[in-house]
């Protein structure tokens, strides 16, 4: 196939301009709900009857979205062809009785560290809360404050010794401040407020986050690399969306699927995580609506495949032995295929076929990353679905640097070949 020419400064706008709206997992799968919506996707209920009549359908599970579409004429036994990724970053977590004084009056917020965070560069930014809150009558509000909050870090004539080695104690030092003897002392609160509520009673629950405020930066001679937050997942989470959303033709030999997932960054053990039943319920019964049985959905599995894609490491420059010696992905020059021997990411020969022949007909560039045997790899999401479901899996993603820092660095043209290759999988041959 041919993919679509895309203008990769006009594509990384666009995506800047996502990362805003999306700061917190909810924001995102809202935002990106919203865009299949517009598209002429059916939302599904899931406690509703299935639907699986042709064309467009998504659901939401709290952070993470899973859209499908189902071909005219799709079987009991149709294939899927899946793109998963995740739509949660590294955070600080809001605690449960957030509002703490300090003896000297000032006003902070009870954190807690969600994921493996770059905590020295949560310092001296302008926070913001957002998230949701879930109100006595059981609606669901999201909301977001705006810059409200900074985690100070200790001035330099005070610990003379930091440029040696700064040491954070994450009980003490990485509370945010958000005021100086403040009559405004509860968060909640003010967070209802936003809502529409009168006050902190009117909230029975609530998942909250701390998100930089700063807005995504172009940077480079040509404008060529883009700086911001929450790219660790965000980079597929919107590439992918693009992609499937320029699917304008069917593809009658498989269900394509959208998944994003929630809670990566830690551990995927939830109920709309990727160790979950979110991807296997939508799946299952999908089947089951088109007349299979267990039989069925076990051969649609068996026919079935995935791209799991999450960000990974660019070759650094400045710590340039801390990777593989040979296997050297650089920004710029492509996605990249994920390899490691002990299935910390599941690309097998099999998977490594699909990849290539994806990139082969997306006409893109592409890179393969290997982790220096004495800096082991994590891992993402591709092992667990690959356990849970049984489907070919294969591991892929874009080159970053500052992975897990609160501002993270891309490539504008890995973000666009990244999109074409999702959509030259989905598209098929």
């Amino acid at each position: 196939m041919a993919c679509m020419s895309i203008n990769s400064q006009q594509f990384a706008k666009e995506f800047g301009q996502f990362i805003q709206d999306s700061p917190s997992a909810y924001h995102a799968a809202d935002t990106v709900a919203k865009a299949f919506t517009a598209a002429g996707f059916k939302p599904q209920d899931e406690t509703d009857t299935w639907d699986a009549s042709a064309g467009g359908h998504y659901i939401i599970r709290d952070g993470a979205i899973i859209a499908y579409r189902i071909p005219e004429g799709a079987k009991a036994d149709h294939p899927y062809r899946i793109l998963g990724c995740h739509t949660d970053s590294p955070t600080l977590k809001i605690k449960p009785n957030p509002d703490a004084t300090s003896p000297d009056g000032f006003n902070q917020v009870g954190v807690e560290i969600y994921g493996g965070a770059l905590i020295n560069s949560w310092l001296d930014r302008d926070l913001e809360v957002a998230g949701r809150i879930i109100d006595r009558a059981g609606k669901t509000h999201l909301v977001r404050t705006g810059p409200i909050m900074r985690v100070p870090q200790l001035a330099i004539h005070l610990d003379r010794g930091v440029n040696d080695g700064l040491k954070l104690e994450k009980q003490q030092h990485i509370h945010p401040v958000w005021g100086v003897n403040s009559t405004e002392t509860s968060l909640l609160g003010y967070v209802a407020r936003l809502a529409g509520l009168e006050s902190e009673a009117d909230i029975a629950g609530y998942d909250l986050i701390s998100a930089d405020t700063q807005a995504p930066s172009f940077l480079g001679g040509k404008q060529e690399m883009l700086a911001g937050g929450r790219m660790d997942n965000l980079v597929t989470v919107f590439a992918g969306m693009r992609a499937f959303l320029r699917l304008t033709e069917e593809t009658p030999e498989a269900i394509t699927v959208f998944a994003a997932f929630d809670h990566e960054e830690i551990g995927s053990g939830t109920r709309a995580g990727a160790a979950g039943s979110v991807l296997e319920d939508v799946l299952r019964r999908t089947t089951t609506a088109l007349g299979g049985d267990t039989e069925a959905y076990l051969r649609a599995l068996a026919k079935s495949s995935c791209l799991s894609s999450d960000v990974g490491h660019s070759v650094h420059p400045n710590y340039p032995q801390k990777h593989d010696p040979d296997t050297r992905p650089v920004m710029g020059k492509g996605p990249m295929l994920k390899i490691n021997a002990n299935q910390r990411y599941v690309t097998d020969g099999p998977g490594t076929a699909i990849w290539r022949d994806a990139v082969e007909r997306a006409g893109v560039p592409s890179q393969e990353f290997v982790s220096h045997n004495d800096v082991p790899c994590g891992s993402t999401i591709g092992p667990m679905a690959a356990t849970r479901l049984g489907i070919l899996t294969v591991d892929i993603g874009v080159p970053i640097l500052s992975m897990h820092s609160i501002r993270e660095l891309c490539h504008v043209d890995d973000l666009v070949a990244l999109s074409k290759v999702c959509e030259a999988y989905w598209a098929g041959k």
